[in-house]
């Protein structure tokens, strides 16, 4: 370090604060304060980056403190602060500073690091150990922030903060592969760029409730893998870009509370994502949409006129299924419609609404679910199909209404009865046949197995009544086949 007549008033502060353990103010109470405001303040309130490295890295005479820090307030910082793969031991304090380089930390071991409102050209902290905070509030940090694969036993805490970077190819927040015990908070910051942390593990949750962040062209929240007790994405947070929690494991909630989110394409993707609960009321229906696809999800908590036109539900399940605050079971025309914005025809959704509804009790409505699937299956069968399976609708309802079989019967003997008993019918057998009966005889034509001995003594001569009774005969072999395969097709899904 340089000797006492090298140093400037400013650094001979700074150098007798810091071995008192106390903190050095040069803010002097007026707007020019601001941190955006450093580039114009003079020497009396500059200090080299070399001299904070010595004083951090013990390289400076003078009596030892009890507790050594370096707490400094609205000083000019010049040069580069360079302490890649230093230990420093003790607490580092910068507010409301001005830095004219970027700030490099990597690799690291530190206790307390505090940037609050102070503005830095791009902090790296990558594969930093910090076993206390690493606080950035209010900060602007135009450049990117680097925290891949560090390890804070504290927290992260970007309240207010502003990051952004004016290079298109890079991310405004750099965390993959980090580790927090603690939580990452960036209430009401300001992220233009990109928050990119596949595979971060965050103990303490992610907090971005308020936050906006900036990538419209591409992905603005890249969270894939990442393992989390907590993820806040509401009360006023907004996106533009899609936000990606593909394979992401959350613990508890998964939360977009009164959130926006703008995509030209997806706007969330949850692919695979397994998460205790998750509430999606957004504040409007994203303009992007929403992929499911294999999500599992312990409580889904939404509210049935936020989801946008597309949603990709295929292997989706969910344990429990609320709309809003509503603790009544989910109205099953809204979930029909839910259901329906999912692209082409796929069982699984349906099978999966139906399981909840039998678990609640709502058998008639799990049953009203699965004749919907059918009804849409049936649309995308080839024609001869499609008669088929319009025939077994109208006749037994795809076997979930086999009462409509016992209606289309009733109303056939009716009609049957009315018509045969106004002709007289020839006997197959002169005095060897029962009298004839309208009804039976009817129900003979209808029922196919067994019979009643009206349909073998009696017959019609050719016209309209004889090709009436083969039209009664048909109608219950039609009948019969569909009953049969409608019960056997629901007995084999359930």
């Amino acid at each position: 370090m340089q000797s006492d007549h090298e140093l400037t008033s400013a650094e001979r502060q700074l150098r007798d604060a810091y071995l008192a353990g106390r903190a050095v103010d040069f803010r002097t109470g007026g707007p020019l304060d601001e941190s955006v405001r450093g580039d114009g303040w003079g020497e009396e309130r500059s200090v080299r980056a070399e001299v904070v490295c010595a004083l951090l890295l013990g390289d400076g005479p003078g009596p030892s403190a009890r507790v050594p820090a370096l707490r400094v307030a609205g000083a000019r910082v010049t040069g580069v602060l360079d302490l890649d793969g230093a230990d420093v031991r003790h607490g580092i304090s910068f507010e409301g500073c001005w830095f004219e380089q970027p700030v490099r930390i990597s690799g690291s071991t530190i206790r307390t690091l505090d940037f609050t409102a102070s503005r830095v050209p791009g902090l790296d902290l990558a594969m930093t150990r910090a076993d206390g905070k690493v606080l950035l509030r209010q900060a602007v940090v135009d450049g990117t922030l680097n925290v891949q694969r560090a390890h804070i036993v504290g927290e992260l805490i970007l309240n207010g903060a502003a990051v952004s970077t004016s290079d298109e190819e890079s991310w405004a927040v750099l965390a993959g592969g980090l580790v927090m015990e603690g939580g990452l908070f960036c209430t009401g910051a300001v992220i233009d760029g990109g928050l990119r942390m596949p595979g971060a593990q965050l103990a303490g949750g992610l907090h971005m409730r308020r936050a906006r962040l900036r990538n419209a062209e591409g992905t603005a929240l890249l969270a894939d893998h990442v393992v989390a007790s907590g993820v806040w994405l509401s009360d006023g947070f907004s996106v533009d870009g899609m936000v990606s929690l593909r394979g992401a494991q959350i613990a508890d909630l998964l939360t977009l509370d009164g959130a926006t989110l703008r995509a030209p394409v997806t706007a969330l993707d949850c692919t695979r994502m397994q998460a205790g609960a998750l509430v999606f009321t957004p504040a409007e229906p994203p303009s992007g949409r929403i992929d499911l696809r294999d999500a599992k999800v312990g409580v889904l908590h939404d509210r049935p006129d936020r989801w946008p036109p597309t949603v990709f539900l295929q292997g989706l399940t969910y344990g429990s299924l609320h709309e809003s605050d509503d603790a009544q079971a989910p109205s099953l025309p809204s979930r029909l419609a839910w259901l329906e914005l999912n692209p082409g025809y796929t069982a699984q959704p349906y099978e999966q609404l139906a399981l909840w509804y039998r678990q609640i009790g709502h058998d008639n409505d799990a049953r009203r679910v699965l004749l919907t699937k059918q009804r849409h299956r049936r649309r995308t069968l080839a024609p001869p199909s499609r008669l088929w399976g319009h025939l077994l609708d109208w006749t037994v309802g795809y076997g979930y209404r086999p009462w409509l079989a016992g209606l289309w019967l009733a109303v056939l003997t009716l009609v049957g009865f009315a018509v045969f008993s106004t002709h007289t019918p020839r006997a197959t057998e002169a005095d060897k046949v029962p009298p004839f009966n309208a009804l039976v005889y009817t129900l003979d034509l209808l029922i196919p197995i067994g019979g009643f001995g009206q349909r073998v003594a009696w017959y019609w001569p050719p016209g309209t009544v004889a090709w009436f009774a083969y039209a009664l005969i048909a109608a219950g072999w039609i009948l019969t086949t569909a009953v049969v395969a409608g019960v056997t097709r629901t007995l084999n899904r359930n």
